[in-house]
């Protein structure tokens, strides 16, 4: 009698597990095998998209990071920082760049890990750091205490440097920002691809298709209750934002954005330089009162400005009044010194 008349309940198990071990192991090959193609097709799409999007100005490289920069104009100088999930282009499409350098020598600097600029692995890239690579972009570009304009996330880094380097910022213009810690879903569902291993692995596969398809919502939310001008689509480099480097630095900004607000928000009243707050009376990114209209009791010196029935991009509600303001601010800082 062989053993498989003898134990055929036993042998019969084996050759189920067997089985179920092949299907397993094959599936297992099939989604590595999936998932070593949409990488590929998404390291490809990196690179259309910069070729597509070549860089419109110049590089400078700090302490090893190379970052790219327009510029334009001579004047009082002024430096602008985007946002999170954008790029310098946003101050090209809203028009405030080619505004401000008809009287500025106007400079819109990629942060580091956006646009054509590099984000090297190893610092955290809080606001604060951000600050401290900005400011020595600022030195080596010889501004002469710029006026800082941030939007946004933007705005965090440019109150940073204004707390942090006093000596090398003239004023500060903030459209838009987030100075108050609270509790963000948004920081949730963004932290993923900053994870190490596993935001490796989304953001080489899944997160660059997930990013471009949810773009036009996220756009929508960002001007709402505005409608989307209707070039922007057109003339934003979305194909840069889904890169798997840039989701990165747009994932780190979000997990860094809470705790870098709640680092400085006990430290806002130490600011005596000009200071001038714009926001929209209906953001849904950030709110209006709870962050600027708290800001602007706290810093008693700054100007606020409520744009009523305006979302979160205030930069492209009124690019006039914002120009205004910041001529007003450097004019301001001029007179101090």
């Amino acid at each position: 009698m062989t053993l498989e008349q003898r134990y055929p309940s036993a042998t019969g198990h084996r050759a189920a597990h067997r089985s179920t071990a092949s299907r397993v192991g094959l599936a297992l090959g099939v989604t590595a095998a999936a998932l070593a193609g949409l990488a590929a097709a998404n390291a490809l799409a990196a690179r259309e998209a910069e070729r597509r999007n070549p860089p419109k100005g110049r590089f400078i490289t700090v302490d090893g990071v190379r970052l790219h920069y327009l510029e334009d104009g001579e004047g009082p100088p002024v430096v602008l920082i985007h946002g999170n999930v954008s790029t310098s282009d946003d101050f090209l499409i809203s028009g405030v760049f080619e505004r401000l350098s008809h009287n500025h020598r106007v400079i819109a600097i990629d942060r580091p890990g956006f646009g054509h600029s590099e984000r090297p692995r190893g610092p955290s890239w809080t606001p604060g750091e951000q600050a401290a690579l900005l400011r020595r972009a600022i030195d080596r570009l010889g501004l002469d205490r710029p006026v800082v304009v941030g939007h946004s996330y933007g705005a965090t880094v440019a109150m940073a440097m204004g707390l942090d380097h006093p000596d090398a910022v003239g004023g500060v213009v903030l459209l838009a920002g987030y100075y108050f810690p609270t509790k963000r879903i948004d920081v949730v569902l963004a932290a993923p691809p900053a994870i190490p291993v596993l935001g490796d692995l989304l953001r080489y596969t899944v997160s660059p298709p997930f990013g471009a398809a949810s773009m036009p919502l996220l756009v929508k939310t960002m001007f709402a209750p505005m409608e989307v001008p209707d070039d922007f689509m057109e003339r934003f480099p979305t194909a840069l934002t889904v890169r798997p480097g840039q989701l990165l630095a747009s994932s780190q900004d979000g997990v860094t954005m809470v705790p870098g607000a709640d680092a400085m928000q006990h430290r806002y009243g130490e600011l005596t330089m000009p200071v001038a707050i714009f926001t929209g009376t209906e953001d849904r990114v950030v709110g209006a009162e709870g962050q600027s209209g708290r800001l602007h009791e706290v810093v008693r010196q700054s100007t606020l400005h409520r744009l009523p029935d305006v979302g979160h991009m205030v930069h492209h509600a009124d690019p006039d009044l914002v120009v205004e303001e910041i001529d007003r601010v450097s004019a301001a800082a001029k007179a101090r010194v």
